[in-house]
């Protein structure tokens, strides 16, 4: 533990700076190096932090009350692909003119699908009215 005016003299003797590393510490830490070197790797620290971050992004399928079977498995595959690149699939039924009457066979749907991609998904928010379209979000298990 040195005094600041011994630290200063000793940065300056040696061609360098005095560097605040940790100012909360009791008492502050400070180390006599090269600023533009520090600062250097500080932003080389945070580049590494966000590169490893992965952002989730919400991907949407739209499917109506008289989906056919078939087209159903074709969006299953979807789905799974997207919930295997870590994902979350925003599943929507979308309702138009007198269809809306249908909205039982729509939650059917739904269900029906989460049922399918259990093995892979879970189910974040169940089905769900909202206007002329029910939704249903899933993400992975």
């Amino acid at each position: 533990m040195l005094p600041l005016s011994t630290a200063l003299s000793t940065a300056e003797e040696a061609g360098l700076d005095l560097v605040e590393i940790s100012p909360n510490a009791s008492p502050p830490v400070c180390k006599i190096m090269d600023y533009g070197r520090f600062r250097f790797q500080q932003d080389k620290k945070l580049q590494e932090a966000r590169k490893k971050q992965s952002a989730i992004q919400i991907k949407e399928i739209k499917v109506r009350p008289k989906t056919d079977t078939h087209d159903l498995e074709i969006k299953l595959g979807h789905i799974e692909k997207f919930i295997g690149k870590k994902n979350k699939v925003k599943v929507t039924v979308m309702f138009r003119g007198r269809e809306i009457t249908m909205t039982d066979r729509g939650r059917s749907l739904l269900e029906q699908i989460a049922q399918k991609a259990g093995e892979f998904a879970a189910v974040e928010q169940p089905p769900k009215m909202e206007g002329r379209t029910m939704t249903m979000l899933l993400g992975p298990r």
